[in-house]
Order: C-alpha cells, then structure tokens, then sequence
C-alpha cells in the first residue's frame, strides 16, 4: 500500500493566475484612488470653483459688496469630531448690510503666529448655496472647522475678511 502512495504524482504547485494578479493591482489601485480623491479634495468648494487655496477673482460688483457683508460676533472653541479628533470652530454672524441677496459666501481666515506672521490662511464657504439665501438686512450664524492649526499659531482670535461671493440669480 505504501508503493502505491508513493508512486502518486505531487500535486501540482497552485501558480497564481495572471488575471487574477491584475484584478488584485486593479483593486489596489482603485483603493488608492479613492483615498487620493478623497483626501485631495478641497474642503468648502463652491459652484464657483472657490477652495481651500483660493478662489476665482471677484466682478467688481462682488468686490464692492464685500464692504456691506459684516462679520460679528466671532468665537473661537475646540471640539471633538466623530473620529475622536480635537478640531478648532469659529463662529460667528454674517450680516447682509447691501441691497442684493447672496446665495454663497466665502470667508478667508488667517490664523497669526507669535511674530504677527500668517501661520495658516484656509478659505472656508460660510453660506452654501444649499441653504437658504442671506437677504439685504437680515443676520446669520456660521461656523466652520479647522482639523489642524499649526502649533505656533498664537491662539489670538484670527482675522476673517469674505473673500468670495455669490448672488442670488435674479428672477
């Protein structure tokens, strides 16, 4: 008997499939991707290609409506985020003192280190076009999230300026 388990061919060594090596990069590289994408996108883009690092430059009608939008009531606090993150919140009111109705509204905030220098400087939406239009005359609260201030920043309050606009399409 033991003649006859000896004389069995071995099993043939199970080689890989080149198809199934190239579904296993595939997927590899669609993980990748997706958490490029995920990870790269800016934070508060707009319907006017506004984000993170900048935004398109204002019409000089936009420009002018700057000066009517005041920003008041500004505080600072630190919260924690569903993935146990500490992050950094400003909140505050905008107020429409112009004659036009806006539809988004984009803040820049300047985060300053011990030296007055910008240690961080992120543009943020503080009205989406998703939420109701901000009217000539009337208030909103805001807020908007930072996940990572550098250390050297000098926990002053920062300096907010709006720095994009949008206005409510006439009808």
């Amino acid at each position: 008997m033991q003649e006859i388990l000896q004389n069995q061919p071995e099993p043939d060594q199970r080689k890989p499939l080149p198809l199934n090596i190239l579904l296993g990069a595939l997927v590899v590289i669609g993980i990748a991707l997706a958490f490029w994408l995920a990870f790269k996108a800016p934070q508060g883009s707009s319907s006017r290609g506004a984000s993170s690092s900048g935004s398109q430059p204002m019409s000089q009608a936009e420009q002018m409506s700057t000066g009517k939008i005041q920003i008041e009531n500004m505080a600072i606090h630190r919260a924690e985020n569903f993935l146990h993150q500490e992050v950094t919140m400003l909140a505050g009111e905008l107020v429409n003192t112009g004659e036009t109705t806006l539809q988004e509204l984009e803040v820049t905030v300047e985060f300053a280190d011990e030296m007055n220098q910008i240690a961080l400087r992120e543009s943020r939406l503080a009205l989406r076009a998703t939420s109701p239009p901000l009217r000539p005359g009337e208030r909103r609260p805001f807020e908007v999230s930072f996940e990572h201030i550098p250390t050297s920043w000098n926990r002053q309050m920062p300096s907010v300026r709006v720095s994009g606009l949008l206005f409510e399409p006439s009808k």
